[in-house]
């Protein structure tokens, strides 16, 4: 759905990317992954021409991006940022159907679209379609972001750090989100974090860049058996060793006092299993039990994730 040909992008003398070549199958995720000033944002905004290119091309669904204007390449490629970009000054269904609009769509479509889709990330159309974003938590903003993104129906999304700014327990449900989402619509989505593990969470794909060089694009398995070199061995290396602190601690040995009203989980199960059926379930804590059946105290994502920190 998405090839990537040689991209480079040069202000005067500096390259910030640097012929960076790979696709991304129809259908699919793949993440672009890298520290601060390794070129993967500018990378990114290269595929819908918000920066243009100095050389290469890209190839969407076969087609040159260079071969339509950019305004009208950009209204069929959603697209997600960091903190949204929600108008403040629109209500949830105004910032919903701002590209629909643009594209002629007319008032019932619209309201159609916008109502379903606010259905579909658990937003009452009743309650939040009038609210303004203010009104909304930060949660309950990323999901109208991403709806606005998704609501004239494109086939490619791009999203970059889209869940910097939310904290564990709202990301990790984010994240969720967006993979449930993706299996609904069969989306081929490019996203960029700097965050490896949520790399490897997201992605059936991973590119790890650097100094704006691609080093390696490869499955997150290859990734952390196979790095091509010592910087991404040390990018793998940080999620890797987080997953194995978890896989090392049980639920008994990490549960505080208190009830929770989330699923039971067995006092003998590692933190990365409790991990997984909360993502899974869209709990934010969960009932340790015994053998037995006895409480053992409850487990929180939070606190799962703090103990995950190498």
């Amino acid at each position: 759905m998405i090839r990537v040909e040689k991209l480079s992008k040069r202000y005067a003398d500096t390259t910030v990317v640097d012929e960076v070549s790979f696709a991304v199958e129809r259908g699919s995720i793949a993440v672009i992954v890298g520290t601060s000033g390794s070129g993967k944002s500018t990378l990114l905004r290269m595929i819908n021409r918000l920066v243009e290119p100095s050389a290469g091309r890209v190839l969407i669904d076969g087609h040159d991006t260079r071969s339509e204007p950019a305004h009208l390449l950009r209204r069929r490629i959603g697209y997600v940022i960091q903190g949204n970009g929600l108008f403040p000054h629109r209500t949830v269904a105004e910032n919903i159907a701002t590209v629909p609009r643009l594209l002629g769509w007319d008032a019932r479509r619209t309201a159609a679209r916008v109502a379903e889709l606010l259905t579909l990330f658990g937003l009452d159309p009743g309650t939040y379609a009038n609210a303004l974003p203010q009104q909304l938590s930060g949660g309950q903003q990323q999901r109208v972001g991403v709806a606005r993104a998704l609501a004239a129906e494109p086939l490619v999304l791009l999203m970059d750090e889209p869940f910097g700014a939310l904290d564990p327990i709202i990301r990790a449900k984010a994240q969720e989100d967006l993979l449930a989402i993706q299996r609904r619509f069969g989306m081929t989505v490019l996203l960029v974090t700097h965050d490896m593990d949520e790399a490897f969470r997201l992605g059936s794909r991973v590119a790890v860049m650097s100094g704006g060089k691609l080093l390696q694009y490869d499955r997150p398995a290859a990734l952390l058996t196979h790095p091509a070199d010592g910087f991404v061995a040390r990018m793998t290396g940080l999620a890797e060793r987080a997953l194995r602190l978890l896989s090392l601690i049980t639920a008994g040995e990490a549960a505080a006092p208190g009830v929770s009203d989330g699923p039971a989980v067995a006092a003998t199960a590692t933190l990365r299993e409790v991990l997984s059926e909360l993502v899974w379930s869209g709990a934010d804590s969960a009932r340790v039990v015994g053998a037995d059946g006895t409480p053992r105290g409850r487990l929180t994502l939070a606190a799962i994730l703090a103990r995950g920190t190498p």
